[in-house]
């Protein structure tokens, strides 16, 4: 078995898209015609989105994420936390965390996508020698 994506469920696919184009610089996959589904190229496992509408129409009622109380989380691993942070931030995100480096050897900083979603921006865990 494979982790093959995780969906976000969102109001507007296509706005989340471009959103995770400019401030994550993913590439997108593509985005169906309907608009209610849509995937980025983020290597093996993809980052997809799925309207809530689409959802409704499928006898599911999605909740909305809420970064001050979040069930989860989706991480980007990057050489440079703080840039990257700062190309999300400009692109829309919210900040919720500057970066920080942790106990664990590992910076990280977080922000919250224009729908809610928490997402951390971290460089790799550095390992004990």
């Amino acid at each position: 078995m494979i982790f093959r994506y995780t969906i976000l469920y969102v109001d507007d696919v296509s706005a989340s898209l471009d959103f995770f184009e400019r401030a994550f610089g993913l590439e997108r996959a593509f985005l169906h015609e309907s608009g209610d589904y849509g995937e980025m190229t983020t290597g093996t496992t993809k980052l997809a989105f799925s309207s809530k509408e689409l959802m409704r129409q499928l006898d599911k009622n999605p909740a909305s994420p809420r970064p001050d109380a979040p069930t989860f989380e989706i991480a980007f691993e990057t050489d440079d936390v703080a840039g990257a942070l700062q190309r999300a931030v400009d692109a829309g995100a919210t900040l919720i965390q500057n970066a920080r480096d942790e106990p664990w050897g590992q910076t990280t900083s977080y922000v919250s996508d224009p729908n809610g979603y928490l997402i951390e921006i971290c460089s790799a865990v550095q390992l004990p020698s």
